[in-house]
């Protein structure tokens, strides 16, 4: 897979990519994350990105040659599956989301900042808005690193047991069951013994009856 991301400040992002299971899967060679600064795609000495909008308001706008440069210089290069604009009024991101699009080969991840871009660029080069939650943040760079955690951790590989993607929270509609690890009591507070017993089928079934649990108390809206 291949990762392009546009934004005013990719040094906000890469730390994340250095570290964790990000960098293990791009040093495995099972993802490639590029970095675009758009400034680099400007013509005036003062590498200005943003200007005031049409029609007055508060808030200054990306403006639409840098990022029409930027993008249409990657769509010339290959092909991608998606171009995804993170933004707070896109489609939320769910687990489904997340599962889809770790199948894909190549994605370009736009992130807005300040009060937004130019209309233009979503109605000629955006083919997804995806918002990761509904409050706003001063930039789509963060959404960018959380989308992509979401995604390079299902690819086949990334993870050492590839299993455990598969019983995340929200990959049936359920929230996860309670998980214990050694030691067996601590502070008088016990492992429940089910999990102890090495009944496999017990065990499954006690972890969906917890999971099912879970969500009708914490979110009914799942079920």
């Amino acid at each position: 897979m291949r990762i392009d991301i546009v934004c005013v400040v990719p040094d906000l992002l890469k730390s994340p990519f250095e570290a964790s299971i990000m960098k293990r899967a791009i040093d495995k060679g099972h993802v490639e994350v590029h970095f675009h600064n758009l400034r680099d795609y400007t013509n005036n000495k003062y590498k200005q990105v943003d200007d005031y909008q049409y029609g007055g308001g508060a808030g200054m706008v990306l403006m639409a040659e840098p990022i029409d440069k930027c993008l249409g210089q990657l769509k010339s290069e290959r092909q991608y599956d998606e171009i995804i604009y993170l933004t707070p009024d896109g489609h939320r991101l769910d687990q489904q989301m997340a599962n889809t699009m770790s199948l894909q080969q190549n994605l370009i991840f736009l992130c807005g900042h300040y009060k937004g871009i130019d209309q233009r660029v979503r109605d000629m080069h955006i083919t997804k808005e995806i918002s990761i939650g509904d409050y706003v943040l001063s930039g789509g760079e963060v959404a960018a690193i959380v989308l992509s955690d979401a995604i390079i951790r299902l690819i086949p590989g990334v993870l050492n047991d590839e299993t455990s993607a598969l019983t995340d929270s929200f990959q049936d509609n359920l929230l996860a069951p309670p998980i214990y690890t050694r030691p067996a009591e601590y502070k008088g507070h016990k492992v429940p013994e089910i999990l102890m017993s090495g009944h496999k089928k017990k065990i499954e079934e006690w972890r969906e009856d917890q999971a099912l649990k879970i969500t009708k108390e914490k979110r009914p809206d799942l079920i």
